[in-house]
């Protein structure tokens, strides 16, 4: 089967495509390389595009004929978005639209969205279920709910089934350490967090340690990106299998705190993790992490992956080789 991973140079997309491969199936990236890398794209073609390019699109369509889309192509970094709102809107939106036509023009009507739980905005409740009131409180989650809104309005006039994957914290890197999280800039506290064990970039910042929570920090709920792919894979089944479009969250229902983080990241490089405390960011709320009973129910997903050391672990494999600290004991 052949699948077109729109953004399938970029961190999810990228692990995305090895896991397809892996069971026989064959990924074609479509990215412009704006944020994704091509040394990431090592399982299938790479059609270099920008998904609001028509003509692009089209083209790629009538020489891979894919059975299916998954859609990774999106502007993520919270502050960018404060700071550039119709460049969000642009990608994020205006890009889901252009995909969607060129969709409907190629008789394509099985998509995977990778949605977020930023679309819940600040949890009312916990643990998060997918029927939270979804009110964003930032640019990028009003892009990917508004996103959400146009799927389901499409697939209630169109020929169109979609499942909307509502992330919460992708972490971690492929266990063999082929690819991995290289974002720029890093917003991200497990790489930041490695990174600062490593001495690179000087003291890590932690953003706040008077919450109300067991030790003063956030807590978050972390999934391994190699079982978000795993997720993934079983929706993209369950679509092709003539199911329905869904919504769903994608996590552990566990919360990890940020200071058992920079404890286990301790733990596993043998280093220290340098870090200056900062006051609260504002919008963070204390503790999120998700109701998985959807997700197991519809998907049959289980985290195989997703124990905090093994997490930090994969991305430190994967992080001392790509930033050259090879030699940097670890624990």
């Amino acid at each position: 089967m052949r699948v077109l991973i729109v953004g399938g140079a970029g961190y999810i997309g990228s692990h995305v495509c090895k896991a397809l491969a892996a069971r026989g199936d064959e990924p074609v990236v479509f990215d412009n390389l704006s944020r994704g890398h091509d040394h990431a794209v090592q399982w299938g073609p790479l059609v270099r595009g920008d998904i609001r390019n028509a003509e692009e699109l089209d083209a790629a369509f009538e020489a891979h004929q894919p059975a299916a889309v998954m859609h990774f192509a999106a502007n993520i970094e919270v502050g960018e978005g404060q700071k550039e709102p119709l460049a969000f809107w642009d990608n994020n939106v205006a890009g889901v639209v252009s995909l969607l036509q060129a969709m409907k023009r190629a008789g394509c009507s099985s998509l995977v969205f990778s949605s977020t739980c930023a679309t819940y905005g600040t949890p009312q409740s916990l643990p998060l279920t997918e029927d939270e009131p979804q009110t964003p409180i930032n640019v990028y989650g009003r892009t990917k709910l508004a996103v959400e809104q146009l799927l389901a309005d499409v697939s209630s006039a169109e020929d169109l089934r979609y499942a909307a994957l509502r992330y919460f914290n992708a972490s971690g890197a492929s266990p063999d350490g082929e690819i991995g999280e290289e974002h720029d800039p890093e917003t991200h506290l497990i790489p930041n967090a490695l990174k600062a064990a490593a001495g690179l970039g000087g003291p890590m910042k932690l953003f706040g340690t008077d919450y109300d929570t067991a030790d003063g920090t956030c807590e978050r709920d972390f999934i391994h990106v190699m079982d978000l792919a795993a997720a993934h894979l079983a929706a993209l089944d369950r679509l092709l299998s003539g199911a329905g479009s869904f919504q769903c969250n994608v996590g552990t229902g566990t919360g990890y705190s940020v200071k058992a983080v920079l404890d286990t990241v301790e733990r596993v490089t043998g280093l220290p993790v340098p870090h200056d405390i900062h006051g609260r960011r504002e919008g963070d709320p204390p503790r999120l992490y998700a109701d998985v009973t959807r997700s197991r129910q519809l998907l049959d997903f289980q985290p195989q992956y997703s124990d905090l050391e093994t997490i930090i672990r994969d991305a430190w494999n994967f992080h001392r080789i790509a930033w050259g600290v090879e030699a940097v004991k670890t624990g």
